[in-house]
């Protein structure tokens, strides 16, 4: 446990990538396979639930500490995480005790979920006194449900792939999916001749780079060179995935690495058709006849382990496919992007179910007419945009959001399927947000290194001659802004709601966001999408901000 803490501090104390990297890389080689297997599990983002209710970790503390539940509440309130006030509130443990980190966990951590409160109370206070301060903060966070570090997958298999002498690309694929956190499996991460394509291992996603980021540093689209040597699609709204058919199985992975082939039958009824060997990328999407549906229907699909007929009619959605990342079991991500996409559309060519007559289709949305006649209703190839110039490219790219999509993705014909965000082969050109102008009327503080601030901000607009909540936003403020902000909120505090904290409505920022919709379920009648803070409207009063009804108005001319 010391070695794990120990790297835990390393990464949490530094923002440099390569000392990050090399803190994980001595880690892995040197850690017993079976405290590895689970520091990996726990550094690549698969935490557990929380384990023990906040009121019973608050009775031990108090028991522990023997101090006033006031004056431990006012600790946690300078501290701002619970998981650190605990750490630094109990008495030194036995710094000579080392239990290893896979003994915690399978026999105290795991076992905590199922302990009535009186044996998890027995166990928590004697792990406590086994721990160091340090070990103690990273149990605490592990049992919270808490631990984040600053450490991003792409990191950890770097390192892991450093310390096994072997491919970044070959050491992200064996530990992708439901990679299990023990010993023989850490072990065999290492090994030269494992078979890096399991049956039901996604690959790793390549992600594309926002190119509205070099279009704000002043640079034009026009420098990507000439138009003829990039493959243009439009830029889906939907959950990005891979299609997987091996062994005679047929497997749906979502990029956040969990199956969903109970929400999405009707895709895994499709690969069902393909043949053994085949991996394709693509969106799930909420679809109608020849047209996106908006982002709010599919979300009605999502989480249900059981889709009747009458949902699946309700609710139809589509596998808008656009990469072939294998094909008849070879790795076909080193091929260039214009033979890829050949290979892709004579899949769908073949093996997709032709689409239904009964009652005639409806018209092709604009820019979708290039779908072949015999395409599926459920798997489809993502049509190509086309244009003779970066000048009408900008002009389709303006269409965006009146044909459903987010904006045109851009991809170099001759580029590779890499991982992760890598620049320069595949770029993201949304459309422009839309933006409100919104009164914060609520904060409570953030996590990790902002754990201390108020960086959590809930915002409104006017209904009635009230402010009413609308949206929820914690990025965009530099730190010099967030300061501002935690000061401000400090000393304008109304109401205190356990960590929420009321202020006086005085601030005014600039909100964007993607999407708008119409909500039964919200107060304000409306949700909005990916809300982030815009800009800080100094030259605003509250009395000036937005209305709900503007937000309600947007909605409905959009649809």
């Amino acid at each position: 446990m010391k070695r794990f803490a120990q790297l835990f501090r390393e990464l949490d104390q530094t923002t440099r990538t390569n000392e990050k990297v090399a803190a994980l890389e001595r880690y892995f080689s040197d850690a017993p396979a079976a405290d590895a297997a689970w520091a990996l599990n726990f550094l690549s983002g698969r935490t557990l639930p929380r384990l023990v209710p906040t009121r019973l970790l608050w009775s031990l503390i108090i028991d522990e500490v023997k101090l006033p539940e006031w004056l431990l509440a006012e600790c946690y309130e300078a501290v701002g995480d619970m998981a650190e006030a605990m750490a630094l509130l109990l008495p030194d443990g036995n710094s000579e005790a080392d239990p290893p980190l896979s003994q915690l966990v399978g026999q105290r951590l795991l076992p905590l979920a199922k302990l009535p409160d009186s044996a998890k109370r027995s166990l928590l206070i004697q792990t406590w006194r086994e721990l160091n301060r340090a070990e103690r903060l990273v149990w605490n966070k592990l049992i919270t449900g808490e631990f984040r570090v600053g450490a991003a997958r792409t990191l950890v298999v770097r390192a892991l792939a450093n310390a096994a002498g072997m491919d970044p690309a070959i050491m992200a694929h064996r530990t992708m999916g439901k990679w299990q956190p023990t010993a023989d499996n850490f072990r065999r991460l290492f090994e030269p001749d494992v078979n890096t394509t399991s049956i039901a291992r996604p690959y790793p996603f390549f992600l594309a780079s926002p190119l509205e980021t070099k279009l704000r540093q002043g640079q034009s689209v026009e420098e990507l060179g000439n138009i003829r040597d990039w493959q243009v699609e439009w830029k889906w709204d939907g959950i990005r995935a891979q299609l997987i058919r091996r062994a005679n199985q047929t497997l749906l992975w979502s990029r956040g690495e969990e199956m969903v082939n109970d929400s999405f039958p009707e895709v895994v009824e499709a690969g069902d058709l393909l043949p053994n060997g085949t991996v394709l990328d693509g969106e799930v999407m909420a679809w109608r006849e020849n047209a996106p549906l908006p982002f709010a229907t599919l979300q009605r699909r999502l989480g249900r382990k059981i889709v009747a007929e009458k949902t699946r009619d309700a609710f139809p959605v589509a596998f808008v496919t656009y990469d072939v990342l294998e094909w008849n079991g070879e790795d076909f991500r080193q091929r260039p992007l214009v033979e890829r996409r050949r290979q892709l559309e004579r899949i769908v060519a073949q093996y997709a179910v032709p689409r239904k007559k009964a009652g005639g289709d409806a018209p092709l949305l604009p820019g979708f007419q290039d779908e072949p006649a015999s395409a599926s209703p459920v798997l489809r190839v993502s049509p190509l945009v086309q244009a003779n110039s970066w000048a009408e490219l900008a002009s389709l790219q303006s269409q965006a959001r009146q044909r459903g999509v987010e904006g045109l993705m851009l991809k170099r014909v001759e580029s590779v399927y890499g991982i992760g965000r890598q620049r320069g082969d595949w770029w993201k050109w949304k459309i422009n947000p839309f933006v409100i102008d919104a009164v914060l009327i609520a904060a409570q503080r953030g996590h990790g290194r902002r754990a201390s601030l108020f960086t959590d901000y809930t915002f409104g607009l006017w209904k009635d001659g009230e402010l009413t909540p609308v949206a929820k936003a914690y990025s965009g403020l530099t730190d010099e802004e967030i300061s501002k902000v935690d000061a401000f909120v400090r000393r304008n505090t109304v109401e205190k709601f356990g960590p929420v904290r009321s202020v006086a409505p005085v601030l005014v920022f600039e909100l964007a966001f993607e999407d708008v919709q119409k909500s039964t379920r919200h107060r304000s009648g409306v949700a909005v999408r990916f809300p982030r803070i815009n800009r800080w409207r100094h030259d605003k009063k509250p009395e000036e901000a937005d209305s709900v009804e503007t937000l309600l108005a947007l909605a409905g001319a959009i649809r």
